[in-house]
């Protein structure tokens, strides 16, 4: 079996898929596709900290130093060759083929819809909840305290309707700064080490 042109020069080289044009944009099946797969959220993370185009041997360190929970100096040649060729094989062509990076010999950067993309993973850590249930909750304890409260109901007789629906106003600003600010952490590409990492 004869070598392809991309396995004699070691270099990635982009694919054009048919009837694709610059403007079409990745769907949300695609996000979703490119989303689901941890290194390639790593290599989205690093292009979205970086401004200029970045060697593919470099993404690779340090995809597999946040992989392996080590320093880049500390990444070893079979971890790195590892990701290396993960990436070259099928992540990057993949990102390609949905819009998300440019590719030009051996560097790779976001394209521009991608580095306006804001890409917020809700990563729970521990036995924490995740914000989708606590609001849930608090939306059902809300309702709760509002029916007693109206029907006078035991010890919420003495709470006014009026209070009540303060408290849980109060409640609700409270929980959805909390919120902004945990989801705003929780973008990937806005702090130095990935979302699923941070909580170390």
């Amino acid at each position: 079996m004869s070598a392809t042109p991309q396995q004699q020069t070691g270099r990635i080289e982009p694919e054009a898929s048919a009837g694709e044009t610059d403007d079409e944009e990745p769907t949300r099946d695609e996000l979703f596709h490119v989303l689901r797969n941890q290194r390639r959220r790593f290599a989205i993370h690093h292009l979205k900290r970086e401004d200029d185009p970045v060697d593919v041997g470099e993404l690779a360190t340090q995809v597999a130093a946040w992989e392996n929970e080590v320093t880049t100096e500390e990444v070893t040649s079979t971890q790195r060759r590892r990701v290396y060729n993960a990436l070259q094989q099928t992540h990057i062509p993949e990102l390609d083929d949905t819009g998300l990076v440019e590719v030009e010999r051996r560097d790779v950067e976001l394209t521009e819809r991608a580095q306006e993309l804001d890409i917020y993973l809700e990563v729970v850590p521990g036995q924490d909840i995740p914000w989708s249930q606590y609001y849930l909750g608090l939306g059902s304890i809300g309702t709760a305290v509002l029916v007693l409260t109206a029907l006078d109901f035991g010890p919420f007789v003495t709470l006014s309707d009026i209070g009540a629906g303060m408290f849980l106003a109060v409640t609700l600003v409270i929980s959805a700064a909390a919120n902004y600010y945990f989801q705003h952490e929780s973008l990937v590409g806005e702090a130095e080490k990935p979302p699923e990492l941070r909580g170390e």
